[in-house]
């Protein structure tokens, strides 16, 4: 890594440096008779860091300052001695209305007194003094370009620190992502967000934070990392507007302090980079994870699960794989098929491969000591010491947890998960484990672990192991891990998030909802909560997301929750389908779902594959630039001013709307500058507008000129397959590759877009004004080592004039998106097929590479 480092010393008249609040009390500064002294850190590329003897500390950029810390925001809470019952948890001290709370006893709130700064190394130190000789220190260096390392180290003497709070002065009007998966908003001002989970009045009893992520983006293009797994919380401007709350609860471990980074950069989105670098790169996941997948709750055996392997072929619904959900072992986790259920399972899964499926399973990290079929694995786990030696919360319904930190513990669950290896499974739903607790309301419910830690980092930490036991049990080239809950750092691991057990409705986080049996209940939220989690998730470091389509808790879905639901799982990053009630796209029950639906949803699960050159794209380049695949519209385009929970962006060029709410027919869409056109009309859009979206359309956007890959409209899977002849394989055959470029009828200036897919295929469309009062186009593949043949344009939003290498048209009655037509159109001697007004098909020769083309108006 090139290390960027540079040192300034400014010294002043006292008073002649700013960056603090205006009315700031010149008490707060140095003696009178000492000078104010700023030195700088240089991180690079404008950013920097200024460390002042009065105790201010600023982050820049360019001279313009994104977030700073006054010496009154170095906060220590002390008490006069440790309660080792307590856990410290610094949630309920942010919290309005705390039940059952109550501070620790003699809690107090210090401040240092004085300031003192100093070249330290490579580094600056920060003398903090808290008085009665009680010191600490904040140790800042350049970590990369743009980017600082910050340790704190807590002041000693008769009164323990047990809290570390670090309070920022930041823009009032500025906004901020991050922080992990949320349920409720997108955007965090005026909120309280802890990093552990916590109880709440919601029907599963806790906050939801399944997987909380200390990593606070702010929109002005700065972002705080909290390197830290002890309790925390985040309070973003809930008192002050101008004031960001970073607390956590070290309580014995006072000593190691607290250590943080700061990040500034030319946009938010940047800044996600930064936690990869430092916690670790997004993880292998297999591609066949971002296709359409498909999974039953309750499987009934071998016979259903074949059955609907099967059907999903006969049907032509895209779909790349399927997992078999609880039950379809002896017992939970006793590694085998029940033999009453599956008589062959080899012969089952080689069926599912066969027809272009990838197979996983549902699994948990318990074993049981009541069940007959998972005794023997308990008995041997308590004998050699594999369950964690202490245990204090309620244990899950299939007993206690295999303790992850064991060595040997893990290499006999990796041996028992062979037999699943062996027999072909390259993927695992991992469900639950979220049983340690930081505990409840201030008290500790202690465990202990192999290794010596506890529930104070282990109620995230345990998700690291979990996982890491699984990952290392599938293909090199990465598999498919689906996970509830996770930690900063578990990325690596390439977990596929999806947010348990959300409603099958509209409902909304803490909505009051009355249930057909007249019982309320406090929901946890539905559609729009799974909209909310997968757009908050991505600027966190965790760029795929996949909610059940349909939801889970009191289902059946609705037709209209169903189709709403799978409109957006399309158009995310991870399309799994499947419900609480057991309902698939072709079995839909007494919940008012019809053909009309399985047309529908054969629709969008194939443009939904179709996408998958352009997803996965984007999802290659996480490894370099860290920008989310699933990005909110208020961080992509904070310029906007608009921050609104339920649109945003894939990649850079496609906007998604999707109506989250009952009865909507029509969105109001606040368009980034440019011109976006209709995915499904073309027409083109500007500014802030009301479009139609009635219930079979997704109101979905592409940025005008741009190039889309995508797959050919008969593709089935990406999976290899016993009879290319029948299923469409993107293994057995990659080409043609389709581009589809929203044009326009005239443009004022030349226009130029390029777009380079993760095979090293380029893309270019260039524009310009034409004869006639026309457009003329040029569009270009550079081939890759995937897309390297065959080659489909696909021009939406004007006419058609001309197109060299394209003398022959083919006259159509049906649709573009009718796939068989568009196969006609393949095996066709035509290079150019008008489907209708404004919408055309266009072959190029195989190693032409080049469109040069005429559009006009009607």
């Amino acid at each position: 890594m090139r290390r960027l480092f540079g040192l300034a010393l400014v010294i002043a008249a006292c008073g002649g440096q700013g960056g603090g609040p205006a009315d700031a009390d010149v008490s707060d500064g140095p003696p009178p008779d000492v000078p104010l002294v700023a030195l700088t850190l240089d991180a690079g590329d404008g950013a920097t860091l200024v460390v002042q003897n009065d105790g201010e500390v600023r982050l820049e950029r360019d001279g313009v300052v994104l977030v700073s810390l006054e010496r009154d925001g170095f906060e220590v809470g002390t008490v006069p001695s440790l309660d080792p019952s307590l856990n410290y948890d610094p949630y309920f001290l942010e919290d309005v209305e705390p039940v059952m709370y109550r501070p620790p006893a003699g809690l107090e709130w210090e401040h240092p007194r004085a300031a003192d700064v100093a070249e330290r190394g490579e580094g600056l130190a920060l003398d903090l003094d808290y008085g009665d000789g009680r010191t600490s220190t904040l140790e800042t260096a350049v970590s990369a370009e743009g980017r600082f390392s910050a340790s704190w180290s807590l002041p000693g003497g008769e009164r323990v620190p047990v809290f570390a709070r670090l309070v920022f002065r930041v823009d009032p009007e500025e906004r901020f992502y991050g922080l992990g998966e949320h349920f409720d908003h997108v955007e965090h001002r005026g909120r309280v967000r802890a990093m552990q989970i916590e109880p709440a009045p919601l029907e599963g009893a806790n906050n939801e934070a399944h997987v909380p992520i200390p990593l606070l983006i702010g929109t002005s293009g700065w972002g705080l990392y909290v390197d830290s797994r002890r309790p925390g919380v985040f309070a973003v401007g809930t008192d002050e507007d101008d004031v960001v709350r970073v607390t956590y609860g070290l309580g014995a471990a006072s000593a190691e302090g607290l250590r943080f980074f700061l990040v500034a950069e030319g946009h938010p989105l940047d800044v996600t980079r930064h936690f990869h670098e430092v916690t670790g790169q997004f993880g292998e996941v297999a591609p066949w994870a971002l296709g359409p997948l498909i999974w039953r709750d309750e499987v009934a055996g071998q016979a259903e699960v074949e059955d609907d392997l099967r059907t999903i072929r006969d049907l032509d619904l895209a779909t790349t794989g399927y997992w078999i959900d609880r039950p379809y072992a002896s017992g939970v986790n006793s590694f085998d098929f029940d033999p009453e259920l599956y008589s062959d399972p080899a012969a089952m899964i080689s069926l599912a491969h066969d027809l272009g499926f990838r197979m996983s399973l549902w699994h948990t990290p318990y074993v049981d000591e009541e069940d007959d079929a998972t005794r023997p694995l308990y008995d041997h786990a308590l004998a050699e010491g594999f369950f964690p030696p202490q245990r204090s919360t309620a244990a899950a319904r299939w007993g206690p947890p295999i303790d992850f930190t064991n060595p040997e513990a893990v290499a006999w669950w990796q041996d028992l998960l062979g037999a699943y290896r062996d027999l072909g499974v390259e993927g695992y739903k991992l469900d639950y484990a979220e049983e340690v607790l930081v505990g409840a309301f201030g008290i500790r419910l202690p465990w202990s672990f192999h290794d010596g830690t506890d529930e104070l980092t282990m109620h995230g930490g345990y998700q690291v192991g979990y996982h890491r036991a699984y990952a290392e049990m599938l293909p090199a080239d990465g598999g498919f891990l689906l996970c509830r809950a996770s930690v900063a750092g578990d990325q690596v691991h390439g977990p596929i998030i999806w947010p348990g057990d959300i409603d099958a409705s509209f409902a909304r986080l803490g909505d009051a909802v009355v249930d057909e049996a007249g019982e309320e209940y406090t929901a946890v939220g539905g559609l729009p909560a799974a909209v909310v989690a997968g757009s908050s998730l991505g600027p966190s470091g965790f760029p795929l997301f996949g909610s059940d389509t349909g939801g889970y808790r009191h289902a059946p879905p609705d037709r209209e929750t169903y189709i709403r639901w799978f409109e957006h799982t399309a158009l995310s990053t991870v399309m799994q389908v499947g419900t609480g009630s057991n309902d698939l796209p072709w079995d839909l029950g007494d919940t008012g779902l019809d053909e009309e639906v399985l047309e529908l949803y054969r629709v969008y699960a194939r443009l939904h594959l179709r996408l998958f050159p352009y997803l996965w794209t984007y999802l290659m380049r996480v490894r370099d630039d860290g920008r989310a695949v699933q990005r909110p519209l208020g961080l992509a385009h904070p310029e906007l001013g608009e921050h609104p929970d339920d649109i945003y962006l894939l990649g850079d060029h496609l906007l998604v709307a999707p109506v989250v709410d009952r009865g909507v027919t029509t969105r109001d869409v606040p368009f980034p500058v440019g011109t976006w056109q209709d995915w499904w009309t073309g027409v083109a859009y500007e500014g802030r507008v009301s479009v139609p979206a009635p219930l079979e359309t997704l109101p979905l956007f592409v940025r005008l000129w741009t190039p889309v890959p995508m797959l050919r409209p008969t593709i089935d899977t990406l999976s290899p397959v016993a009879d290319p002849a029948e299923i469409d394989s993107f293994d057995t055959r990659h080409d043609p590759l389709w581009v589809r470029v929203a044009v326009a009828a005239e443009v004022d200036a030349p226009q130029t877009v390029e777009l380079a897919l993760y095979d090293g295929t380029a893309l270019s469309v260039v524009a310009e004004p034409g004869a006639g009062g026309c457009v003329a186009i040029v569009v270009e593949r550079t081939p890759g080592t995937v897309f390297a043949a065959a080659l489909v344009f696909e021009l939406v939003g004007a006419a058609l004039r001309e197109a060299a290498h394209a003398p022959s048209r083919m006259a159509a009655e049906t649709a573009i998106d009718e796939a068989s037509d568009a196969a006609a159109f393949e095996e066709s001697d035509a290079a150019w097929l008008e489907t209708e007004p404004g919408r055309a098909l266009v072959k190029v020769p195989v190693g032409s590479n080049v469109l040069s083309a005429t559009v006009c108006g009607p």
